[in-house]
C-alpha cells in the first residue's frame, strides 16, 4: 500500500505532505534515517509518523518514546501531536528532552543503580561551587587549576562515557583532572545530586546493564524517534542504541549540514556514520525549504556545498524569488550599526513586526555597538542568551532555600543560603563545619543539627546555625501539607529574606523583589497546569523542571527586536535577518581559520544555519575596520560573502563607505561599486583620520545647517541636523544613527 493511502485510511491530510514525507510518516519497522534540510518540515514528518503508528498501526502511544534538544520544541511537539490524536491519546506518549526523559527513567528505576529518587540536578553554578570545594579540599591552588577549567574536563569525559576510572591519562595534569572528578562524583553522591551530564550517563549505565529494570526499560518503548540528531553526543547516541537493542525500530531525523555544537559534544560523525550502524536503514530526504526565498535558498546551498564529508543534498523551493539579498559594505561597526538600525525603523514603518526582525552577530562582542543604537534610536529590544530570569541571584536564593527543603543533603544550597540573608554566619564558621561534617560523613545540614558537639565553635555561632537548621525543619515539615506556592510564601517570609530587600530599598532591591513575584507566579502556573493533567503538584517536580530550564528556551516577549548570535539562533525564524561582521577572521571566526579543518568546516556550518533563518529578506553587511576586544582590525569580507551567487546579491554600500571609497583606493572592492538605491551620489570631498572639515562654513550657515538638514562628521558618520547656534562658535545640535544627539562645533562638520 502507498504512503499516502495509508496516510489517508489512518483520516490524516497527507496532501499537507510531499511525497518523501509521507514516505518518512508511512515507514514502521526497522532502523529510518531522515536527513531534513532547513525549512524542510521535519517537525511535521516526525508528528505525523507518531500519529500513524498510534492510528493506522495501533502502537500504544505510552510505547513511543520522542526526544529532543529543547523545552521549546518539545512543547511544540506535543502540542501538534495533541492536534492530531486529542489530549486523551497524546498525553500518554512519551515526549520530552533527552534530559527530562532521563530523569524520568531515572526515578523511576535508578534505585538499581544507587540513585535515590528525590535526587536534585544541580546546575552549572552548582557544579561549579561544588567543583571549588573539592579543589579546595584536595589543597590545590584554584590559580593553577581554575574550577570552571576542571569542571569542562569532567564534563567532557562524561559526554564521552568515561568516568574517572576510564579516562585516558597522558600528562600530570590529567591525573589532577581524574582526582577531582573522583572527588566530585563522591560529593555527588553523598548529596543524593546529579549533573545535567549525569542524567544521560546514569540512565546508559542502566539501561545497559543486565538488570531487570534494564529489561524493563528496553520492554518499555517498541519505536524511538529523534529530533535534531545531528546534534546527538556519544553518550546520547549510546542511549539511544541501547533503548532499542532488541528491536531496532529507531528513526533519527536531522541534518549534518546544521550540526554547529561540536564545542558542547555534539558530533557529526553518529548522524554521518548511521548507515555504518544501521546498514539496513532506510534513508529519506527532505530537501524542499518551504521557508525562505529562491534567492535565500541559492545562497544558502552555495555556501554549504563547500563543505567536505557532507551528505549530498540539494536543497530547492517553489517560493519566489523574493528580494535580492542585500550585502552592504559600511565603514566601521558603528556605520554599520547605524545602517542597520535605519533598515529596521524602515522595516517596522513598512508594518513588520520587531519580532520578526533579527540581528545576529558572531560572537557577543559585537552586540554593545548594536545596543547603544537602538537605545539611542528608542527601539525595543531583547538580547536572547543574556541573563535569564532563573539565573538571577535572588531567584536562585529562593530556589536553593526549597531545593534544600526537599534534599537536606544538597551541601551546595546549604553554602548559598546559610547566611542569606546575613546571619553572622561566616567564612570561618562554614569551613570548621564542613571539616566536622567530613570527619563525621554527612551533611551539612545534618552536620550543623549537631553543632553542640564541634567545641572550635563559639557559642554565638553555635546558636545562629540551630536557628538555620530549625527553618529549614520547619520549612520540610510544611511542605508535607502545603501546595508548593504556600511553601514558597512561607519561606520568603520566615527566612527574613523578603525583609530584607524591602529593608533597604534601592532600585535594585525594588527590581529582585520584582523578580520575587514574578517567580511566585511560576509556581501558580505549575500548579494550574498539573492540576488540568490530574496530578499533584510537588515541590519536587516543580524544582526538577526548573532545573531542566535549557538555554535553548527563550520565552515569547512584547514586540521588540531580537539580537543574539548565530549558535543562539539555531531553530528559529523570521522575517527580516540582518547578518553583521560578515568578514575574515569575524565570521569565520578567527580561532577557527587559526586551529582545525573540522573547527573551519562547522564555521561553514553555521554561516549556512545563519543565512536559512530567514524567510523573505536578508541583508548582509561587513565593515571595514572594525574595532573588537579593544583592538581595531582592517577587515575584508569573509570567505561565506564570496560563495553567495552574484544573481541572489544586490550589492550596496553605506553613505559613509561609499565616500571614503571615492577618495581612498584600498576601499575599491566589489562591494563598494553600487550605491544605495535612492540615494544621491557622494558630494566630493576626501575622507582621512583626521580633522578634515574647512572653516568657511560660517559665510552660509543657516541654509548650510538648517533643522532637517544632512551633515557628516569625522567620527560620528552622517547626521541629521536638529537645532544650530550661529555665532563665532558656532554649534550644530545633530542625530547620528548609532550615537544620538551630539552638540558639536559646526567647523567639524560638512554638509552634505
Amino acid at each position: 500500500m502507498k504512503a499516502r493511502e495509508m496516510l489517508s485510511r489512518a483520516g490524516m491530510q497527507s496532501s499537507e505532505l510531499n511525497s518523501p514525507q509521507a514516505d518518512a510518516v508511512a515507514h514502521v519497522d526497522g532502523p529510518l534515517l531522515v536527513f531534513a534540510g532547513a525549512g524542510s518540515g521535519k517537525t511535521r514528518v516526525i508528528t505525523y509518523r507518531i500519529a500513524n503508528l498510534v492510528a493506522t498501526h495501533r502502537v500504544p502511544p505510552y510505547r513511543i518514546l520522542a526526544v529532543t534538544f529543547t523545552n521549546k520544541a518539545a512543547s511544540e511537539m506535543r502540542s501538534r501531536l495533541e492536534s492530531l490524536l486529542g489530549p486523551d491519546i497524546s498525553r500518554d506518549l512519551w515526549v520530552g528532552t533527552f534530559h527530562a526523559t532521563c530523569a524520568k527513567l531515572l526515578r523511576l528505576y535508578g534505585a538499581s543503580i544507587g540513585v535515590g529518587k528525590n535526587f536534585l540536578v544541580y546546575d552549572a553554578q552548582d557544579q561549579k561551587t561544588l567543583v571549588t570545594r573539592v579543589v579546595r579540599e584536595l589543597g590545590l591552588d584554584e590559580r593553577e587549576y581554575p574550577p570552571r577549567t576542571l569542571l569542562g574536563a569532567i564534563q567532557k569525559q562524561k559526554q564521552d562515557g568515561r568516568g574517572p576510572d576510564e579516562m585516558n591519562i597522558d600528562s600530570y595534569s590529567d591525573r589532577t583532572v581524574r582526582s577531582v572528578y573522583a572527588a566530585y562524583e563522591a560529593a555527588l553522591r553523598a548529596a543524593n545530586a546529579v549533573d545535567f551530564e549525569d542524567l544521560i550517563l546514569l540512565t546508559v549505565r542502566l539501561v545497559e546493564s543486565n538488570s531487570e529494570e534494564a529489561e524493563s526499560i528496553r520492554r518499555r518503548f517498541d519505536f524511538v524517534l529523534v529530533d535534531e540528531f545531528q546534534d546527538t553526543n556519544a553518550t546520547q547516541y549510546r542511549l539511544l542504541r541501547a533503548l532499542t537493542r532488541d528491536h531496532r525500530n529507531l528513526c533519527v531525523v536531522g541534518d549534518d549540514d546544521q550540526s554547529i555544537y561540536r564545542w558542547r559534544g555534539a558530533d557529526v560523525r553518529n548522524i554521518r556514520g548511521y548507515k555504518l550502524d544501521f546498514p539496513d536503514a532506510v534513508v529519506i530526504k527532505l530537501e524542499q525549504n518551504y521557508r525562505s526565498t529562491a534567492h535565500i535558498v541559492s545562497a544558502a546551498l552555495a555556501i554549504i556545498a563547500k563543505s567536505y564529508g557532507r551528505e549530498a543534498k540539494q536543497l530547492w523551493t517553489a517560493n519566489d524569488a523574493g528580494a535580492p539579498i542585500e550585502l552592504v559594505a559600511a565603514r566601521d561597526e558603528r556605520d554599520e550599526a547605524g545602517y542597520v538600525i535605519g533598515r529596521i525603523r524602515e522595516a517596522v514603518a513598512a508594518g513588520v513586526d520587531r519580532r520578526q526582525i533579527a540581528l545576529f552577530y558572531r560572537v557577543h562582542a559585537q552586540s554593545r555597538v548594536f545596543e547603544e543604537a537602538l537605545r539611542a534610536s528608542n527601539l525595543p529590544y531583547r538580547i536572547v542568551g543574556g541573563m535569564k530570569f532563573y539565573e538571577r541571584a535572588e531567584i536562585k536564593d529562593a530556589l536553593a532555600y526549597l531545593r534544600l527543603v526537599a534534599n537536606p543533603k544538597s551541601d551546595v544550597d546549604f553554602v548559598r543560603v546559610v547566611n542569606t540573608p546575613a546571619r553572622g554566619i561566616g567564612d570561618t564558621t562554614i569551613e570548621r563545619l564542613s571539616q566536622f561534617a567530613r570527619a563525621n560523613d554527612e551533611s551539612l545540614l545534618s552536620a550543623a543539627s549537631h553543632v553542640h558537639e564541634l567545641g572550635e565553635l563559639g557559642a554565638a555561632a553555635k546558636k545562629k546555625l540551630a536557628a538555620f537548621c530549625a527553618l529549614i525543619e520547619q520549612l520540610a515539615s510544611s511542605a508535607a501539607e502545603m501546595t508548593p506556592t504556600a511553601l514558597f510564601d512561607e519561606m520568603i517570609e520566615k527566612s527574613g529574606y523578603a525583609n530584607a530587600l524591602s529593608a533597604d530599598r534601592t532600585v535594585e532591591n525594588e527590581t529582585r523583589l520584582e523578580n520575587l513575584k514574578e517567580l511566585r507566579g511560576s509556581f501558580l502556573d505549575f500548579e494550574a497546569e498539573m492540576k488540568a493533567l490530574g496530578e499533584t503538584p510537588t515541590l519536587e517536580a516543580y524544582l526538577e523542571r526548573v532545573s531542566l530550564q535549557t538555554n535553548g528556551d527563550t520565552p515569547d516577549s512584547a514586540s521588540s527586536v531580537t539580537l543574539m548570535t548565530v549558535h543562539g539562533a539555531k531553530g528559529l525564524e523570521f522575517d527580516v535577518v540582518f547578518l553583521t561582521g560578515m568578514e575574515e577572521d569575524m565570521f569565520p571566526y578567527r580561532n577557527a581559520q587559526h586551529n582545525s579543518d573540522e573547527e573551519m568546516e562547522e564555521e561553514r556550518r553555521l554561516a549556512y544555519v545563519a543565512v536559512t533563518r530567514a524567510r523573505k529578506k536578508l541583508v548582509v553587511t561587513h565593515a571595514a575596520s572594525r574595532q573588537v576586544f579593544g583592538t581595531t582590525r582592517t577587515n575584508r569580507p569573509s570567505r561565506f560573502v564570496r560563495d553567495i551567487p552574484t544573481h541572489c546579491i544586490q550589492t550596496a554600500s553605506t553613505r559613509l563607505a561609499s565616500i571614503v571609497a571615492e577618495s581612498e583606493p584600498h576601499w575599491s572592492r566589489p562591494a563598494f561599486r553600487k550605491p544605495l538605491a535612492g540615494a544621491a551620489p557622494p558630494q566630493e570631498g576626501r575622507y582621512v583620520d583626521r580633522e578634515y572639515f574647512s572653516d568657511d562654513t560660517a559665510s552660509d550657515f543657516a541654509p548650510a545647517f538648517r533643522k532637517g538638514a544632512r551633515v557628516m562628521h569625522e567620527r560620528f558618520g552622517i547626521g541629521e541636523v536638529r537645532r544650530s547656534d550661529p555665532g563665532e562658535n558656532a554649534t550644530v545640535t545633530a542625530f547620528f544613527q548609532g550615537w544620538g544627539e551630539k552638540k558639536i562645533l559646526a567647523k567639524f562638520l560638512r554638509p552634505l
